[in-house]
């Protein structure tokens, strides 16, 4: 897998040459337009839309005015001040998507939480040649579908966390013996289960498979759902629930005990482990979906997001704001590397360019953009299991997957990979 060999290496040369740009905003040099998409409204808003708009402010303020700290330097995306239009993911958004580039002559995109808009947009995209950069959806179609110009993904795909998933149940429940699911009846669900399930039965063979339930998306109803669980019970219920969908299911079973009763693996579990606190069961094994949130590594940068998070919106930073802010610092990584080059502030398709393939740093960690032909993200992944502390929610029995264990080769699909049984996978 392209460059994956020399993650750190690669980070560690990037962050120096940030550092040499050090672009400045000039009268001369025009804003760059962005649109920033996701669910702004409806139940997905309060757990996603609303911490991710929260993130990319906190780091756009901070391209604009010059603070974003070290290895970043210099002001605007290669010297161009950002100015970002809101547009809400509820309402059409490949409508939306054509009414952002067309009419508003937006110069790049940046969103989408649900696989289903990126999977209607990507075409466009590259129809309308934008650079487009998806910070949340997970759908392994995306890339693997077709090469991409304009359209990239700033975070992993939904494979890489279920395989983690996986490895994780079995590294710290050696005694499991059978597994449900509940996961949402569209691309990712099914995709989020079948890759967990054939991960499994890769690993330990001998596991059974009980209930696999697929309730509409956003249904926010699941009684008949958890009485099927709770009648043919499995040690383990693995969803993939998101957003509005994953509160409701965690509300509504909690009085039936079902998920003390049954060891949850929650996916994107850590947008609700702090609201949700008192009715998430201590065991339970909590994602973030790579490495942001509430498992982010410590750093002077993570320091200084949370940090600034917390003093700007009075709460600390959920996994969804990591990974908008993740999305920006993308193009500040690529329009600083155009600047250096040409000493000329980066028009979309300079950052675009510098775009595929580079290594840049976050609060989250690195991120090296090393898979399909630099087009998608590469990270580690961290699961930890939920503990309520003397009423202070914590994950504890952290482990971290670096991108070698988890994360098919370059030019193997995800699929083919998991069923040969994982070939060349390195994990400690």
């Amino acid at each position: 897998m392209r460059n994956l060999g020399k993650f750190s290496a690669v980070a560690a040369c990037g962050a120096a040459t940030f550092g040499l740009a050090a672009p400045s905003l000039s009268s001369a040099a025009e804003p760059l337009k962005i649109g920033l998409v996701s669910f702004f409204s409806g139940p997905v808003s309060g757990p996603v839309g609303i911490p991710s708009r929260n993130g990319a402010d906190l780091i756009i303020d901070a391209i604009n005015s010059g603070t974003l700290p070290a290895p970043y330097s210099g002001t605007g995306i290669g010297s161009r001040p950002i100015q970002q239009t809101y547009v809400d993911e509820a309402v059409e958004p490949v409508n939306e998507y054509r009414n952002l580039v067309q009419r508003q002559g937006v110069d790049a995109v940046i969103g989408y939480s649900s696989s289903g808009s990126c999977l209607g947009v990507a075409p466009v995209a590259e129809e309308l040649k934008t650079l487009t950069l998806f910070y949340y959806c997970g759908s392994v179609r995306t890339f693997e579908e077709g090469p991409k110009e304009y359209v990239f993904r700033t975070m992993n795909s939904q494979d890489v966390e279920n395989i983690a998933a996986a490895r994780y149940l079995l590294d710290t429940k050696k005694d499991v013996g059978t597994v449900s699911g509940i996961n949402q009846n569209y691309g990712w669900g099914q995709e989020s289960w079948r890759d967990f399930t054939k991960s499994l039965q890769q690993l330990r063979p001998d596991l059974k498979l009980e209930t696999a339930l697929f309730p509409k998306i956003f249904a926010g109803q699941y009684g008949a759902e958890i009485t099927a669980l709770a009648r043919n019970r499995a040690d383990v219920v693995h969803s993939s629930f998101w957003g509005g969908d994953l509160d409701a299911f965690i509300l509504q079973a909690a009085p039936r005990g079902l998920l003390k009763k049954q060891t949850a693996v929650l996916t994107t579990g850590g947008t609700a482990m702090h609201s949700l606190a008192k009715q998430i069961p201590d065991g339970t094994i909590i994602g973030v979906r790579g490495n942001g949130g509430v498992l982010a590594p410590a750093s002077a940068f993570n320091d200084w997001f949370r940090d600034g998070y917390q003093k700007k919106y009075g709460t600390q930073p959920s996994f969804p704001a990591y990974y908008m802010a993740q999305a920006v610092l993308a193009l500040k990584a690529a329009g600083d590397k155009a600047f250096a080059e040409t000493r000329k502030p980066p028009s979309s398709d300079d950052i675009r360019k510098a775009l595929a393939g580079i290594t840049f740093d976050t609060p989250a960690g690195p991120v090296a953009m090393a898979r399909h032909n630099g087009h998608q993200a590469a990270t580690d992944i961290a699961y930890g299991t939920f503990q309520l502390k003397d009423g202070t929610p914590t994950l504890v029995n952290v482990k971290r997957y670096k991108p070698e264990c988890v994360i098919a080769p370059e030019g193997k699909k995800s699929l083919e990979w998991i069923e040969a049984g994982f070939p060349g996978a390195q994990c400690e």
